[in-house]
Parts: structure tokens; C-alpha cells; sequence
């Protein structure tokens, strides 16, 4: 930030940084000046409202046409932003990076009222985006570009490989991390030299048209880099259109397999497809409990379940079991629920109406064939609480082994607790999904550690974590991509092999005369 304002950094995300927090209530005294918006356009109209209180109105935009996709595509297609030397893509993007982080404090605030994330985590969603473009950046300049000269056959023939990119790249990006899952594939793809068309979540719009003001006023051309908004028939058109040489989606399971069966038409083309979780906890006898507790109620409940990475399964050792659940249950009731602007506020709402509905039909299955140890309730209107689609967390156990609330994947913060008489069970439960994203365990075992290690199939672990038992990256620290269903390269965000995906390689040998 400013040097009149504290800058945000991971380090300084805590609930007690004073100086944080002062800033977070001045972005959003900015934030709230913003309210009511207007974004032209040409196809339909829609409303942008607040998951917080409905009777708030963001922005209303129009979707963008057919025509309009076709002419961001056409007009990214002829940018000669590939042209530009590297060093001088990665200087923009640098500037960029330090512009979301001067302007984050109200960011982060409009984050939170648009999609009802808390404060220190919508102010880690955005400094985790600046951060995913620094690293991105940092890997060009370590790469030296990616360019390097090969081995000879003859002193005469000189060979080197260059990764050059794409061409026209499409990010379609989700509510639940709307700046990060942006500006993290947008910033890889205009780091690597490909344009972008970005196609952001309708609930996620305001907080896009943000993102690409922090983006064009750095100094990103305006051909190089275009903003489609809308709804589910603005992604298929993008996805469909011909001049589209890439796409990097994140979302659902169903919807990101049907983008890859889509995508590939004469040929094939890199489609990077970031989807769901049904994220597991594994819980020993010698782990320590009240560790144990505290990561998977941050994992479960953190944004009121809605991450891709959410803790949804706890199999726990039967001596642990009951130990384990009695702790759950008071860590779901210590949970402050209402509005995430809010400082005391740990869980705010669920995103729409639908979302409601999938945990009452939930809540409501699992009292029919198990037990609801701890919520369960939806929080109606009433005096003193907005119109919003508040929950409680919840925790509940007893269900059949093979019910659905253990495989579907809810987006809601629900965790079914199921005890198991050994690791190897535990291991083959948490294996048993077709997605592979997060898993954890808590263990006092080094032993059992390294086999849980060793066996489990998911891209991101973590051990003894009180801070996340299945949550959490950081760009450079902690790579984030899934396997299996739950991601489609095996190339984890944030990490040392990702930006290489946004490039293609050319051999150039070249014999001196």
C-alpha cells in the first residue's frame, strides 16, 4: 500500500494487527462509495447483490454477445504484446502486482461484501494475487525467458530451445477466489506473452472490472487483455471460439470435464482445468486433538465451506473418535456467523439461494441416516440480522459408509466425521473419490506420517497443520493443484512448473555457413 497506509503482506494477515485492520475499515468506507455501479454493454442485463444482504446492489453490467467475444478474440489475436521483449512484459506486470497491493485494503472490502468472504481472507485473496503475478514474473527472469542453447552434434549447427507462447489465452474464473484465480492465470498467460480474454463469475464481476483497472492503469494494453462479463452462455462462447488457443478454467468437476471435452476441435489445444475437492482429514490415536480440531474447523468452515480445497471428510481412529467430535462440536459453536466486514465475524454467508438450498437438503439427509452432532440451521431474516444466506457450520457423523455426503461434493460448510479401526482404512476411505486436491493428517507417528504420505493420491498435503488441515497456500511456498478429477495437468499453481503450461516449445538449429 501507500506509505499512508499499511502495507499488506502474508506475514501481516493476523486478527490482531491493528494497523491492518484500520486500513480494511477505510477501504471499505472506499468500497461502499462504489455501490451501484454501472457497466455497459450489449447483451442482457443483470444485478449484482450482496450474498451479505440482498437488498444491496453492487453493480448491474450486461452480458456481453456472441459479437462480443468474437471481437475481444479478434482484437487480442492481432495485439503485439507477444512482441514485446520479457523483461518488459515482466515490468508491467511487476507494476501491476504493486498496484493490487496499494489498493487492497478496498479490494478486499468489496471482496467481502460481493462474495462474502472475511476480512483477513479477502485481504489474502488479494495479496495472494499480486504475489501469483511476482512469481510468475520471478520464474521468467530465472529462466532467463525460457531460452536455452541445446547440445551440439557439430561445431558448426547451434541449437536452442525457446518457449514461445499461444496466442489468445481465456481464463474463466470462479466467485470463491475472484481475484486470485484471475489474476493468477491472467498474469501467467501475459507474463508468457499470450493476450488474454478473462471471463470472470457473475458474482464475482465488480471484483474483476477492479482487477483490470489495476491491470490496463499499470500499463497492460488494452488489446492485450479483455474483460467478457456474464453468465454460463458468455464461458461456453469463449470456449467455442475458434481464435482461442488456450484456456485455463477453474470450477466444477462437471463443468471443467465438459470445457475439456469442448475445447479440443481440429486439434489439440492446452486446457488447464483447476476443478473440485471432496478433501479428507485423516485423525490418529496419538494425534494431538485440540491441534486436530483447530485445522479442520478452519478447513470446513473458512468461507463457510465454499473452497475448492475444503476440509468435507474427518476419518479419525476409534480411540480418538469421540475426543475428536466433542471438540468439533464446540469448535462449530465458538464460530461468530454474520457479516464478514465485520472484525469478530469468522464465517460469513453462502453465495446464493441455491447454495442454501444444497445444505438444507444435506442437513436434512444427514438426520434421516445418521445423527447432526452441532448446526444445521439456516439463519433466517429477523431483527438485527441482514437478508443474507447465513448458515451455521456444522458437523455430522453416524452415516452409512458409502453415503453420498461423503462422495458429492456440497460447497458448504458441512464436515462428516466417520472413525476408522486403522490407518490403511483411513488411507483407502481418503483415496476412495474421484477427486485427488487436498488431503491432511494430524499424527504424533513419524511412521504413520511417511505412509500417509506415501499413499495418499492428492496434490496438496498437509501434516499437523492447526492452521488448515486441508487449506491454505502461497504462492512459491505451497503449490496448489489436484489430481485425478481435480485437475487436469498435474501442475500445481503457485508452483516451479507452472507458468511453463501457457508456453510451447520451438526447436531453432541453426548452421553457421
Amino acid at each position: 500500500m501507500t506509505t499512508a497506509r499499511h502495507r499488506v503482506t502474508y506475514a501481516t494477515l493476523t486478527s490482531d494487527n491493528e494497523d491492518l485492520h484500520a486500513a480494511y475499515e477505510a477501504g471499505l468506507r472506499t468500497a461502499k462509495s462504489w455501490l451501484g455501479a454501472e457497466f455497459a454493454g450489449n447483451g442482457p442485463a443483470f444485478t449484482v447483490t450482496s450474498p451479505c444482504d440482498r437488498s444491496v446492489v453492487l453493480c448491474t453490467a450486461r452480458a456481453a454477445t456472441e459479437s462480443d467475444v468474437d471481437a475481444a478474440v479478434t482484437a487480442a489475436a492481432a495485439s503485439g504484446w507477444a512482441s514485446k521483449p520479457w523483461p518488459e512484459r515482466v515490468s508491467l506486470l511487476r507494476r501491476a502486482a504493486d498496484l493490487i497491493s496499494e489498493r487492497s485494503a478496498e479490494l478486499s472490502a468489496l471482496m467481502s461484501m460481493e462474495v462474502g468472504k472475511n476480512r483477513l481472507e479477502a485481504l489474502g485473496d488479494v495479496e495472494e494475487s499480486a504475489d501469483l503475478i511476482r512469481y510468475y514474473c520471478r520464474q521468467f527472469e530465472d529462466n532467463n525467458g525460457f531460452e536455452r542453447d541445446m547440445e551440439r552434434l557439430s561445431a558448426t549447427e547451434h541449437t536452442r530451445s525457446v518457449l514461445r507462447p499461444h496466442g489468445v489465452w481465456a481464463v474463466i474464473s470462479p466467485f470463491n477466489f475472484p481475484m486470485a484465480l484471475a489474476a493468477g492465470p491472467a498474469g501467467a498467460a501475459l507474463v508468457a506473452g499470450n493476450t488474454v480474454v478473462l471471463k470472470p463469475s457473475e458474482q464475482g464481476t465488480f471484483t474483476a472490472v477492479k482487477l483490470l483497472e489495476c491491470l490496463r492503469d499499470a500499463g497492460i494494453p488494452a488489446d492485450a487483455l479483455h474483460l467478457l462479463l456474464g453468465g454460463d452462455e458468455v464461458g461456453k462462447a469463449v470456449v467455442a471460439h475458434p481464435r482461442v488457443a488456450g484456456l485455463t478454467f477453474t470450477g466444477s468437476y462437471q463443468a471443467g470435464m465438459a470445457v475439456c471435452q469442448r475445447f479440443v476441435t481440429r486439434y489439440p489445444k492446452p486446457a488447464i482445468c483447476e476443478m473440485g475437492g471432496k478433501n479428507a482429514a485423516v485423525v490418529t490415536a496419538g494425534a494431538d486433538l485440540d491441534v486436530a480440531a483447530a485445522g479442520i474447523a478452519r478447513s470446513a468452515f473458512g468461507f463457510s465451506g465454499q473452497k475448492c480445497s475444503a476440509c468435507s471428510r474427518v476419518y479419525v481412529e476409534r480411540a480418538a473418535y469421540d475426543g475428536l467430535v466433542q471438540r468439533l462440536v464446540a469448535k462449530a459453536g465458538e464460530t461468530v456467523v454474520g457479516d464478514p466486514t465485520q472484525r469478530s465475524v469468522f464465517m460469513g454467508p453462502v453465495i446464493d439461494e441455491a447454495a442454501v438450498g444444497r445444505f438444507e437438503a444435506a442437513v436434512e439427509h444427514a438426520r434421516t441416516v445418521g445423527k447432526v452432532a452441532a448446526g444445521g440451521e439456516v439463519l433466517r431474516r429477523s431483527e438485527g440480522r441482514a437478508d443474507g444466506h447465513y448458515v451455521t457450520p456444522t458437523v455430522v457423523t453416524d452415516l452409512p459408509p458409502e453415503d453420498r455426503l461423503l462422495r458429492d461434493e456440497l460447497f458448504v460448510p458441512l464436515v462428516a466425521v466417520v472413525p476408522v479401526d486403522c490407518l490403511d482404512e483411513a488411507i483407502t476411505r481418503v483415496n476412495d473419490t474421484d477427486f485427488g486436491l487436498t488431503a491432511g493428517i494430524f499424527a504424533g507417528s513419524r511412521a504413520e506420517i511417511d505412509t500417509f504420505l506415501d499413499r495418499v493420491e492428492a496434490g496438496v498435503v498437509y501434516v499437523n497443520r492447526a492452521a488448515g488441515a486441508t487449506t491454505g497456500a502461497w504462492p512459491g511456498v505451497q503449490p496448489f493443484g489436484g489430481w485425478k478429477g481435480s485437475g487436469s495437468t498435474g501442475k500445481a499453481g503457485g508452483g516451479l512448473y507452472y507458468v511453463q503450461q501457457y508456453l510451447r516449445e520451438q526447436s531453432r538449429t541453426e548452421v553457421a555457413r
